[in-house]
């Protein structure tokens, strides 16, 4: 293999970084087949993956424009959002928890971070770690990413409410707590996951592109929450943002769109739905 490529050690995946062939000093990383991270090392605030620059708008949102902030991402992939946050929000804390040490530094070595860059990887499990991060983070958070995927799937205890009230406490009053979640039709996994996160804050919105949202068919959607209100302007900044067309529930559409889907517990919880292999996965010699 031409690309430069490793074996996890602790998921035994096999990661690998491909060049972008239509976007110059870009690259994406490939982990079990599965496209995770897109980067453009010459411009970090582009991003390339549609829930991606959702997550961006948020990130936008997160203080007025230019502030630093206080960030934690769960799950690290090719460290695309912490490079944007750096790029946009210069001066920024931020946090990054990550199991796979070795991915950390495989995308290190091949896609290097800026030297000025504020960012701190912590290594273990995003549900243990957590739990052990510094006091001084607890109601201090602008805003916190959870990403977290073991090849195309979310782990069942990353997925429950007991998760989610956790990682809750990291936020400040007005903070934003930003989830990508992949599902596919019937959204049963989505729709439990929205009711779960809305038992541990009390303002959600769901953020995906409209077919997504409608189940035609397997993607990313982005849950927002905050402890309160988010901010007046948030949808109509989000939507016009893009990537189109764009479809946000809040409120009544939300409720109808939560209608008896059950809150997830760590004795209920379940992994996201496996994509089908059509969908992100890439054919070998790609």
């Amino acid at each position: 293999m031409d690309h430069p490529h490793i074996r996890l050690e602790g998921s035994g995946f096999q990661a690998v970084i491909e060049p972008d062939r239509f976007v110059p000093g870009s690259f994406q990383l490939v982990v079990d087949g599965t496209p995770q991270s897109h980067v453009n090392l010459e411009d970090p605030t582009d991003l390339s993956f549609e829930y991606v620059r959702r997550i961006g708008h948020v990130v936008d949102l997160a203080a007025e424009p230019g502030a630093p902030v206080t960030a934690v991402h769960l799950g690290a992939g090719a460290l695309t959002l912490p490079r944007y946050v750096e790029a946009t929000r210069p001066g920024s804390r931020q946090q990054v928890v990550e199991i796979e040490r070795e991915l950390i530094d495989f995308v290190r070595e091949h896609l290097p971070l800026p030297k000025r860059a504020s960012i701190r990887v912590r290594y273990g499990d995003a549900r243990e770690v957590v739990g052990k991060l510094p006091g001084a983070l607890h109601g201090a958070c602008d805003l916190v990413i959870v990403d977290i995927f073991q090849g195309a799937r979310t782990p069942a205890h990353v997925t429950s409410v007991e998760f989610y009230r956790e990682v809750a406490r990291l936020l400040s009053p007005t903070g934003l707590l930003a989830v990508n979640v992949a599902d596919g039709p019937g959204l049963a996994f989505a729709r439990s996951q929205v009711s779960t996160l809305a038992a541990a804050l009390d303002h959600v919105a769901v953020i995906a592109e409209a077919q997504i949202i409608k189940g035609r068919r397997f993607g990313n959607l982005v849950l927002v929450g905050s402890p309160s209100e988010l901010p007046f302007d948030f949808l109509p900044r989000l939507l016009a943002g893009g990537p189109h067309p764009a479809k946000a529930l809040v409120g009544a559409e939300l409720r109808q769109f939560t209608a008896g889907a059950p809150i997830a517990t760590d004795a209920t919880a379940t992994g996201s739905p496996p994509p089908s292999k059509s969908v992100f996965q890439i054919k070998p010699g790609r």
